[in-house]
Order: C-alpha cells, then structure tokens, then sequence
C-alpha cells in the first residue's frame, strides 16, 4: 500500500501561468493547464526566544476545468488551500543539460481569506473524472456534466428555530429516536 498526498495553505507568488497544451493533435481538443507558485512560512522561536521564518515555494500545476477556476480567480497574493499528490519529472534546460523538478498536482482547491480579497472564497474546486459541480460556492468536477447553485442557496440563513415557551420534560434514553 502507499500514500501520495499533499495538503497546503500559502499564499500565490505571481499571477497564474494558463496555457493549452496540445495532447491529440486530430480530435482539435486542448487540454487548459495553470501552473503557479505558492509560499508557505513556518514561523518559530530559537532556544534564545528570537523568532525566525522559513518560506518554502512550491510548484503548482491545475489541468482542465481547476486550470479554468485558476485564470478567472486566483491572482498575487491570493490565499489557497491545495490538495493534491506530488509528481518529480525530468525535462531539458536551454544548455541540454536534465533537470528535475518536483510538483504539486492538483486534485482539490479551496479559495481562502477575505471575500473581498477572493471573489469565489466560499467553496472548494474538485476535480475527479468529467463535469463539474457547484456545491456553496466551488465546482467540482465528477461524472456528469457541469451544474452550478445559485450563490443565494449557499448562502441563504437557515430559518431560526422556534423557542418553546415552557421546558420540556427530560427524556430517557429510551425515549431518543437515535
């Protein structure tokens, strides 16, 4: 058994990278990938008590309809939840020489902060195999085609619930319909 998975919360290094990628050549269909940077801080305090802060960057890539909510929401400085598993590939650098780098492939995001700051914040974006799916205020991608709620049925309060004027009577556990 093994296990490839990463969860993150950083915040984006520069505006998203979306470009289309020709994977069949005949069929005329491209394939949308976003690729953007995200930083993550570790803050601590030494033996002495002064603090200290480690950034790490780490490399992001949203294929199809993840790529899509990527280029119309997410900016410099927006904060982020990733979800994802990690893929090391080998590519060859201008001079011909083999680099490797690692990257987080993107199966779920979740848009945080401040509405204002964010202007999709209130769901995540989930891809899995064909449409996607609005559930309060993200897509997710599944099975079927692509359906999306109203953003007043995410949002709308639920009613408030009615007080009773004198208590009830203590139930036994006999009585619980659980």
């Amino acid at each position: 058994m093994s296990l490839n998975k990463v969860m993150l919360i950083g915040n984006v290094g520069a505006k998203p990278e979306v470009r289309y990628i020709d994977n069949n050549p005949n069929s005329g269909q491209n394939a949308k990938v976003a690729t953007f940077r995200i930083a993550t801080s570790e803050r601590y305090r030494d033996r002495d008590g002064n603090p200290h802060e480690n950034t790490e960057w780490h490399n992001i890539v949203a294929w199809r309809g993840l790529a899509d909510v990527i280029e119309r929401y997410v900016d410099k400085g927006t904060q982020i939840f990733v979800e994802g598993h990690l893929r090391t590939r080998s590519y060859v650098d201008k001079t011909g020489a083999t680099k490797y780098t690692t990257e987080i492939i993107a199966d779920n995001i979740e848009l945080l902060g401040k509405r204002q700051d964010n202007p999709a914040s209130q769901g995540g974006y989930r891809q899995n195999q064909g449409g996607y799916q609005q559930n309060q205020g993200g897509y997710q991608q599944n099975q079927g085609g692509y359906q999306q709620n109203s953003p007043s049925q995410s949002t709308q309060a639920a009613p408030a619930p009615q007080i009773p004027s004198e208590p009830e009577s203590p139930q036994t556990l006999d009585d619980l319909p659980f």
